[in-house]
């Protein structure tokens, strides 16, 4: 009787993920993204949204975001 075979190792699934996208013609990337729970990046985005609060611009900046932003208020 054959032994069951275990799960896969992580690095061999990565590769067998890759090449099904390239089987679609497509390209496997890697990109990171910014960590939202890191405390360093919460202090900067809370000291850049002051920032653009303290603007003098602020009213005009809103008003564009508002006239630009797709709420859906049904």
């Amino acid at each position: 009787m054959a032994a069951a075979a275990g799960p896969k190792p992580p690095r061999v699934k990565v590769r067998e993920g890759h090449a099904r996208l390239r089987e679609q013609g497509l390209r496997p990337i890697q990109t990171g993204v910014p960590d939202v729970h890191s405390p360093t990046f919460r202090a900067a985005a809370h000291s850049q949204s002051l920032a653009v609060a303290d603007s003098a611009h602020a009213d005009d900046d809103k008003a564009f975001i508002d006239a630009v932003s797709d709420w859906d208020e049904n």
